[in-house]
């Protein structure tokens, strides 16, 4: 791991350098170049799949194995095979339509290649998805890349930085420690591209400081992402998906259901089975199978939380017996919230945490305008089998992305691009998509070997009036 020393920016600046030399030197990795690193970077996962989890849980204090299993191994291995069905045809250059001019034997391709070097800006709570997903489209496109750990991962990086030299060269792949100060130079970097995966006001001083370098970000955010459950829909399928989502890494998820809205007679029914089912899922607090708070900081901000809703009049519902929080191992019980006031924290800041706020509402255009009064949410779950008030709600609410009758999983489909909107974000990845971002699709024109401009150049006469006129007719 690098040391926090005054030469850190040297550091950086000499692995962006020697990344730099190697794609001028070699600019366009074909197909088999490009597959061969994606194997690579899935072998990687499979051969160090125990140690990822031990890693990962140590960093946490305790993270459940099977939900780093399930949230960020499998998806990368599996992800990445996908990408393998596709790329060769995403290689290939697109023709575009034909014109007049095409009958002259000129052409019109659109050629993607690779930038160069992308850096990777990863938070904590998903590290090795939010790092390697990003690195399948990278090495997919022929880029090069440089990945800035959080400083809440450190058991993580110690075995990337470790592990990772035997799998690939620095020259391709070098993964850095947050040792104070090193996200800043990092975002100061003269990258191709940079991908920034954290908190809003992060993210507007990486994008600020990636700006002074025109350096094009990708920034995936986070915010308020509301679920809407109609009338309609069974409110226990609704309840087990919700929680099932709320209390997946303990809510520590840019796209989990951050609050919920119900029909106002609902409102007792859906905490009644809420209750029910969490606690068959997690007996108690000390569960293997839930999450710890990623630290004490995180921790003491979620309590401030629920203490500030509870003085401002709002009813605060564990949903475990027994102590609703433990200090020692970091872990809150979840809990629904009722009636927390509008400007109270659960419901001005993004809650990443095992917090639900309900709401209640009598007219569904009620909810669209409270939440069109906000910035736009990654996500929005809209729970309904009536067409029109899905439509409804996909017309009149714009988010980055819509789960309808589930929360969290159009982010797992491996087919469909994923990116905020507004203050939720910008740009995409996964999917084409990905491999477009990560690739200048480079406009090329072919010209014929008879052009037809010779008859258009000066001096213009009569001839080249009346072409004129029967073009712009």
């Amino acid at each position: 791991m690098n040391s926090p020393d005054i030469a850190l920016p040297d550091t950086l600046e000499s692995a962006l350098a020697l990344q730099r030399k190697a794609y001028f030197a070699h600019p366009v990795p074909g197909l088999e170049e490009r597959v061969a690193d994606l194997r690579t970077l899935q072998r990687f996962i499979r051969e160090n799949k125990e140690a990822l989890c031990d890693a990962i849980s140590a960093d946490y204090g305790h993270r459940s194995r099977h939900e780093t299993l399930l949230a960020e191994i499998f998806p990368v291995i599996d992800g990445i095979s996908h990408v393998l069905r596709h790329l060769k045809r995403w290689m290939k250059p697109q023709r575009r339509s034909a014109d007049w001019r095409n009958f002259f034997g000129a052409r019109n391709r659109v050629i993607p290649q690779p930038l160069g070097v992308v850096g990777v800006i990863v938070p904590w709570n998903f590290p090795v998805n939010l790092s390697f997903i990003p690195l399948t489209y990278i090495f997919a496109a022929g880029n090069r890349a440089m990945v800035k750990m959080s400083e809440n991962s450190r058991h993580l990086t110690a075995l990337l930085t470790e592990r990772m030299p035997a799998y690939f060269q620095a020259d391709k792949l070098q993964f850095f420690d947050e040792t104070g100060g090193v996200g800043i130079a990092f975002s100061a970097l003269r990258f191709d591209h940079l991908l920034f995966t954290g908190s809003g006001q992060t993210g507007r001083a990486v994008m600020a400081a990636a700006a002074k370098n025109l350096c094009p970000v990708t920034l995936e955010l986070g915010g308020k992402a509301p679920a809407i459950v109609c009338d309609d829909f069974p409110l226990r399928t609704a309840a087990e998906r919700i929680m099932f989502v709320k209390c997946l890494n303990a809510g520590q998820i840019c796209t989990s259901v951050d609050y919920a809205w119900l029909p106002q007679h609902r409102i007792d029914e859906f905490v009644r089975l809420a209750r029910e089912i969490v606690s068959v899922r997690y007996p108690q607090l000390s569960t293997p199978d839930y999450t710890s708070i990623i630290d004490e900081r995180a921790f003491d901000r979620l309590l401030h939380a629920l203490d500030d809703a509870r003085e401002r009049g709002a009813t605060l519902i564990p949903l475990l017996d027994g102590l609703p929080f433990d200090r020692v191992t970091r872990k809150i019980a979840p809990h629904i919230v009722l009636n927390a006031p509008d400007d109270s924290l659960l419901m001005q800041r993004e809650i990443f945490g095992p917090i639900l706020p309900l709401r209640a509402y009598v007219t569904l255009d009620a909810v669209i305008n409270q939440i069109n009064a906000g910035p736009r949410p990654l996500a929005i779950y809209p729970f309904s089998y009536d067409q029109s008030q899905v439509q409804q709600l996909l017309s009149r609410v714009m988010s980055g992305g819509v789960s309808v009758n589930d929360a969290l999983f159009h982010v797992g489909q491996h087919d469909l691009p994923f990116g905020g909107v507004g203050e939720s974000g910008m740009g995409h990845y996964h999917a084409h998509e990905g491999f477009e971002t990560f690739s200048k699709m480079r406009p090329v024109f072919y010209q014929a070997r008879f052009s037809t401009l010779r008859f258009m150049m000066p001096p213009y006469g009569k001839f080249v009036e009346r072409v004129l006129a029967f073009l712009t007719r």
